[in-house]
């Protein structure tokens, strides 16, 4: 892991809001970044942050979740799962580039599998950032109040 990557990971860990905030932020980005829309991950992310209202940076990680080494397993088994909830045969997906030109003519079962895909890892990811957050604070005691505070008035407190 990259120090780039280690310090954005404490930031997140770091932040003044509540647990759950965050890791929906997070969450959401997840998801995003399994989505076909190759090129606009970041301004996807960018929007539903201002949209919904959650932390950009949490928000923008997750949609940077998909590196390059994981997007084509992950594009495949969407579209096959696609495939599959549309009652079709699962076929391998042939495709010449991530571009949307190439990707249009199998648009109705990538959409609908990387959605599904989507949220089974956004959910996991909302859980795992979620615990992370929580123990990343245990370990600093001005923290740990804050966050105790938060998880009971369920609302981030401003300091």
């Amino acid at each position: 892991m990259t120090n780039k990557w280690r310090q954005r990971i404490k930031q997140i860990l770091s932040l003044d809001s509540h647990p759950g905030h965050i890791a929906v932020g997070f969450a959401v980005g997840v998801f995003i970044s399994f989505t076909p829309f190759f090129g606009i991950h970041t301004p996807l992310a960018i929007a539903a942050a201002f949209l919904f209202r959650l932390n950009k940076l949490t928000c923008i990680t997750g949609a940077w979740v998909n590196t390059p080494l994981t997007v084509f397993p992950a594009l495949g088994i969407s579209y096959k799962l696609g495939r599959i909830l549309r009652g079709l045969p699962p076929q391998p997906l042939h495709i010449k580039g991530l571009e949307w030109q190439h990707l249009k003519g199998h648009a109705t079962s990538l959409l609908l599998g990387s959605s599904i895909l989507g949220f089974l890892a956004a959910v996991t990811a909302y859980f795992a950032c979620y615990y992370l957050v929580v123990r990343f604070r245990k370990n600093d005691e001005t923290q740990v109040e804050l966050t105790r505070e938060m998880e009971v008035t369920g609302e981030d407190i401003e300091l």
